[in-house]
């Protein structure tokens, strides 16, 4: 029933999916979905600079919602710690990982950045950023299925696990959905369409759709992620998969900044009004934002490709040398 060592997951959890980060996605969409009741209202007018730092959304279900998220992963892990001891099954930088994500929710959505994204496409997109490189990483990276899963009632979770290994359409579905490949096109997909000037302009414009954004984009997110770190994932299956995976993201996320960065007119009808105040035009505004998303985000991408690139070259040094360190067959060469 405990994790025999350090990392693995305890033997419960074994028939729960590893692919699917359920807990995790269900707390984290709830909390990007619900908006904040002030900015629900639209008074008519974008923020200005004397309001900025009075725009922190507090909006009860939103901070609730956080709240359980965090409250469920401490509860699950610290289940976890006590039985199988400090660091097993959930490690402690995993642990600081996904506090690390619910900090950069925080920042997204409760913070005045959420408020100035209506007025600056450039803040905009800081607010998606953090969502999608930020926060999405760090809470897949946080063992989420773990901690959550102990946050149940022991009865729970054991019939959750029985459930699961008998239900052989999910566990499908579960694999198809965190597919590298399938994982990759919807994230993509995403990016693209959210990014079209129609879809972008009713999110602006329209709270609801903006909801609809931001739960896109961040559970795509989530999958994208959790399709490369998860016990099962690209990361694990290879090397060279996992290097094509995080490039091919990199490359579609440059190409879109590349284009907004370097486009000749604004492309969205949304900000035409609302950047004087912050001494931007339009343009100027689309491009900084383009700059955002060609530069420090694939940042991430070139980031993460380090770590896989590093990994894969000390795994092959170590290959190396467990062959060295193997005795000679006396019937070999020598």
């Amino acid at each position: 029933m405990a994790p025999s060592s350090r990392g693995t997951r305890p033997a419960i959890l074994r028939g729960i999916p590893h692919a699917v980060p359920g807990a995790a996605a269900f707390l984290a969409s709830l909390l990007v979905a619900l908006p904040p009741r002030e900015l629900l209202a639209h008074e008519g007018r974008p923020i200005e600079p004397h309001d900025l730092w009075s725009a922190w959304s507090w909006e009860p279900p939103v901070v609730a919602a956080m709240a359980l998220a965090g409250w469920a992963y401490a509860r699950g892990t610290r289940a976890v710690w006590r039985r199988a001891g400090v660091g097993r099954g959930v490690r402690r930088w995993q642990a600081g990982a996904f506090a690390g994500g619910l900090v950069a929710l925080f920042v997204a959505l409760i913070s005045p950045l959420h408020a100035l994204g209506e007025a600056l496409f450039c803040a905009h997109m800081v607010q998606h950023l953090l969502l999608t490189l930020v926060a999405a990483p760090l809470l897949a990276l946080g063992a989420p299925v773990v901690a959550f899963l102990w946050a149940l009632p022991p009865a729970a979770r054991r019939a959750l696990a029985r459930r699961w290994n008998r239900s052989t359409s999910w566990r499908g579905i579960g694999r198809s959905l965190t597919h590298p490949l399938t994982a990759w096109v919807v994230s993509a997909l995403a990016l693209w369409v959210w990014h079209l000037p129609f879809y972008y302009d009713a999110a602006v414009r329209l709270e609801a759709v903006h909801a609809l954004e931001h739960v896109t984009f961040f559970l795509t997110a989530l999958l994208f992620w959790w399709a490369l770190v998860e016990p099962a994932g690209v990361f694990r299956r290879g090397r060279g998969a996992a290097l094509v995976y995080l490039f091919a993201a990199a490359m579609q996320s440059a190409i879109l900044g590349a284009l907004l960065t370097l486009a000749p007119r604004p492309w969205y009808t949304a900000h035409l009004d609302t950047t004087g105040a912050w001494g931007l035009s339009p343009l100027d505004d689309q491009q900084i934002a383009g700059g955002i998303m060609w530069v420090p985000a694939n940042l991430v991408y070139l980031g993460a490709l380090a770590v896989v690139l590093v990994t894969w070259l000390r795994d092959s040094e170590r290959r190396v040398s467990r062959a060295e360190r193997r005795p000679v067959d006396a019937g070999g060469w020598g």
